[in-house]
């Protein structure tokens, strides 16, 4: 594996989705925020701190995740729609090289984006003199990234077998009820039926449990997790995202093309 011949891939890939206008995506986020000071001190006199607090962080979250799928999924199939993967794709360029490369550059493009959303959030409530636990929002904001980064390897996993719009559909279906899996749990117990339980079980074991990189609310109110849980949470993230990165990898080298 060459990290020089990847690193081409990520640069290329880079290039590629900010050609493709995504940090417009910038402009509405700084919009909706502008918006929000200018309406929400009127509707919420004592709770705007607050409310601009969650609505910011919930942005950067959302509009991320978005970008995570939507690009992701097409990742790969715009290669193949436009047959440029039989030329990016010989020797001495591996499967492996391709797929990391790609994920690294999308990956790449959240960073920019998120780390420039952040920016301008953090201003906007210091001009607004809104009161923030900065180093909780960070660490927020740094599993939000995780999170995302995660997004991306579930919508290459789709992408590199189904069509966009298929892909597209399940990343989102993953998305969704990853952040309910624990609510899927429960309320197969609730239930009492023994194979909507079993369902839901395995719903639980194979779905990635996005709520454990989901720190927002705990960030707004400065009660994050410990240390350890901290850790254990970066530890099934980065797991789950080298697992779902080998399941593409080993599907995408056995399309015929």
């Amino acid at each position: 594996m060459n990290f020089i011949r990847i690193l081409a891939i990520a640069t290329n890939g880079f290039r590629e989705v900010i050609r493709d206008r995504i940090l417009y995506v910038l402009g509405f986020f700084v919009l909706l925020l502008v918006l929000a000071s200018r309406i929400l001190p009127p509707i919420a006199v004592s709770a705007d701190g607050k409310i601009f607090l969650d609505l910011g962080i919930g942005a950067i979250s959302l509009l991320g995740a978005i970008v995570a799928i939507f690009v992701g999924t097409g990742l790969i199939n715009k290669e193949i729609e436009k047959r440029t993967v039989l030329i990016l794709v010989p020797k001495p360029l591996t499967t492996t090289e391709f797929i990391l490369g790609k994920h690294l550059g999308l990956s790449g493009v959240l960073f920019v984006l998120v780390g420039t959303m952040t920016t301008f959030y953090f201003i906007l409530m210091n001009l607004l003199g809104i009161t923030y636990p900065f180093q909780s929002l960070l660490i927020a904001i740094t599993y939000i990234l995780l999170e995302l980064m995660l997004l991306i390897a579930i919508a290459m996993t789709f992408g590199v077998f189904t069509s966009s719009i298929l892909a597209t559909l399940l990343s989102f279906g993953v998305y969704i009820m990853g952040h309910l899996s624990k609510d899927l749990l429960e309320l197969g117990k609730i239930t009492e039926n023994v194979g909507i339980e079993r369902i839901t079980k395995t719903l639980f074991l194979i779905l990635p449990d996005l709520e454990r990189l989901n720190l927002k609310n705990e960030a707004v109110y400065n009660i994050l997790p410990n240390t350890g849980e901290l850790i254990n949470s970066l530890i099934y993230g980065v797991l789950y995202i080298i697992l779902l990165l080998t399941i593409t990898i080993t599907i995408f080298s056995r399309r015929q093309f």
